[in-house]
């Protein structure tokens, strides 16, 4: 269900569509319904009545508006839903941050990739969650830090079998496929601190593949990325870190 507006460049974008949507399918289904229980009453059959009602073999206007409005109603939603996907995937310039995210049985790998915002390529690599019924610290929790209102390319990976990265308040969810790499584009425009989970069965220990998402200013994202570098954590964790036999070939 929808979250709260101005998260990210688009989730308002998101939002319109979904609501927007459920109202035209609420106003065809309440015409829909209110033509179905109409003809219910007035083509009712009346006490008294014998014999079959007058058979019509066909109605040349009555089926061709059963054509065309579908056929209408249908192109309206595939334009609208077209023009925003579109816009949400943009990615005809470049970001001024760029993540490669890697979802792993069962944690994330964030490694922060040099260019507008980060100096040098720098990396944190987490650890899985462990739920015992008792409340978690999230605090322990995989965590991908963001500048707040600078644009974002994550670049999703994964490094054994199907993932899908999923941050709810983002209204944004895509899969993380072994060998190949998709995208998502936004800029986060609210700082704040959001929760995230892979939202792809992806083994006995799914439920604990939680993450979070911090939202900060652009300084306190540079003292993290000091922070990073100070520990030791400069390159990239890439691909040599994978696990997916179905690549792997004897030579």
């Amino acid at each position: 269900m929808p979250t709260e507006r101005g998260t990210t460049s688009n989730t308002d974008r998101i939002m319109d569509l979904w609501v927007n949507s459920w109202i035209a399918a609420l106003v065809v289904g309440t015409i829909t319904w209110g033509l179905i229980i109409w003809c219910l009453v007035a083509y009712r059959r009346r006490k008294g009545t014998v014999g079959f009602p007058r058979q019509t073999s066909f109605n040349l206007p009555l089926e061709v508006f059963y054509l065309t409005i579908p056929i209408f109603m249908v192109l309206v939603f595939f334009y609208f839903t077209d023009r925003d996907q579109q816009a949400i995937d943009d990615r005809s310039q470049p970001a001024d941050v760029v993540v490669d995210v890697r979802g792993k049985q069962w944690a994330w790998d964030f490694n922060y990739k040099s260019g507008n915002v980060i100096q040098e390529d720098l990396h944190e690599a987490g650890v899985q969650a462990h739920l015992t019924g008792n409340p978690i610290d999230k605090e322990q929790l995989p965590t991908l830090y963001l500048p707040v209102n600078k644009s974002v390319d994550l670049e999703l990976n994964s490094r054994d079998v199907i993932h899908s990265f999923w941050v709810p308040a983002f209204l944004q969810k895509r899969d993380m496929i072994p060998g190949k790499t998709n995208y998502i584009r936004f800029t986060p425009t609210k700082e704040g601190t959001y929760d995230g989970k892979c939202a792809e069965l992806c083994g006995e220990y799914h439920s604990e593949m939680l993450f979070r998402v911090k939202v900060v200013s652009e300084s306190e994202f540079q003292a993290h990325m000091d922070q990073l570098k100070a520990e030791g954590n400069t390159g990239l964790l890439g691909v040599d870190y994978d696990r997916n036999p179905n690549l792997n070939e004897t030579k």
